[in-house]
């Protein structure tokens, strides 16, 4: 069978650029598509070479740095592919690459990262983040409000609808009334190798965006000075972020993976405060052995097994308040000795790429069986 994997945009190699790398190591021989490419070369390892198809938002100029703002003209790009060569495409869609036009002989299957955040449950948050005038609120709201309708009818499209996890399975099924199966993401727990030993700071690490919250997780630890933290990431928040850092806590930026795996195997606890569709960074840290205390929303309250489980490997806070965070803190320390880095490193194998490319593997072969079948009769 031919196969087409059809992604929303390369801009950066991260959680969903994961999926395409051990996609690719399942179907090396699947072509790549996406509405535009301006991924860096040095991050480009993970394609192996492999050229990509991308639509006409590649020849836009401003790419780099206003490629959110083509949004209203996604719908139409991605409509355009031309796919019709293919037995199978897959989509790996967290805007709206799932919305590509296939025919009745071929088999779509859609790997959904979320409904699109700032169109349907998540929309007067970042319109709350990006505070604009008026007139302007008005016009982003006209253009949501289009979107949500493109992208209710794009929901129909796919033939399976795979979810990241079962919080975003719930999503699926409430805005698009479509029954999805879960696929949990891979991680990389053989590059975020177990340390046992750990020193005295807390650590946060996450692209630094409004709805990561790690204003709030800083806010929090101003007001316990007798404890350290560390803050790594960059972004559109970053200078915002810069000026919270003082005193007990540390902010370094972007840090590469190698540098980032040594801080979070040497942290006494890793920090997560936004409700995330699946969370792949509170998975590396407990991969490197480390506990995780974290909001209890999303995807993390699947990912994370709290001080009731037998092997816990972290602990929760249930609202997105400073005071929250330093009261799951004091419980940490309280009860720290029953979380051990073993159980950590237990846990977070149970999402290893192996384990990935196996079920995804499974999935692709066993839908295509079954549309084969149908087809015959």
């Amino acid at each position: 069978m031919k196969i087409a994997i059809v992604h929303d945009w390369l801009v950066t190699y991260a959680g969903s650029e994961r999926v395409i790398e051990q996609m690719l190591q399942v179907i090396p021989d699947a072509d790549l598509f996406c509405l535009f490419d301006i991924l860096p070369e040095e991050e480009r390892v993970f394609l192996r070479g492999k050229k990509v198809g991308t639509s006409f938002l590649q020849k836009l100029p401003f790419k780099a740095t206003l490629y959110r703002n083509f949004l209203p003209l996604m719908p139409l790009a991605v409509e355009q592919f031309d796919l019709s060569a293919y037995d199978v495409i897959i989509s790996n869609c967290h805007a709206t690459s799932k919305g590509v036009i296939t025919g009745p002989e071929q088999l779509h299957i859609s790997y959904i990262h979320t409904p699109i955040r700032y169109a349907w449950d998540m929309q007067n948050e970042y319109l709350q983040a990006s505070q604009p005038d008026r007139m302007t609120n008005l016009g982003m709201r006209l253009m949501l409000h289009y979107i949500r309708l493109w992208d209710l009818s794009a929901s129909s499209r796919p033939d399976v609808i795979l979810a990241n996890s079962s919080f975003i399975a719930r999503r699926i099924q409430k805005i698009y009334r479509r029954e999805s199966e879960v696929l949990y993401p891979p991680v990389d727990v053989e590059l975020f190798s177990y340390q046992d030993n750990k020193s005295d700071y807390y650590l946060t690490a996450s692209r630094l965006v409004p709805y990561k919250r790690i204003d709030l997780i800083m806010e929090a630890f101003r007001g316990m000075p007798d404890k350290k933290l560390t803050v790594i990431g960059d972004g559109p928040d970053a200078q915002k972020i810069k000026k919270l850092a003082a005193g007990n806590i540390q902010w370094l930026g972007y840090q590469s993976t190698e540098v980032l795996r040594k801080y979070m195997q040497n942290a006494r606890a890793f920090i997560f405060a936004a409700k995330e569709d699946f969370g792949i960074t509170p998975l590396e840290a407990q991969a490197c052995g480390t506990p995780v205390i974290a909001f209890r929303a999303g995807g993390v309250a699947e990912t994370i097994r709290g001080l009731d489980h037998p092997a816990p490997s972290g602990v929760f806070f249930l609202e997105q308040t400073s005071r929250s965070i330093q009261e799951a803190v004091k419980l940490f320390e309280s009860g720290s000795e029953k979380i051990k880095p073993q159980a950590c490193r237990k846990n977070a194998e149970r999402f290893s790429n192996l384990r990935f490319k196996q079920e995804f593997s499974d999935h692709l072969h066993n839908k295509w069986a079954d549309f084969q079948k149908r087809n015959l009769l």
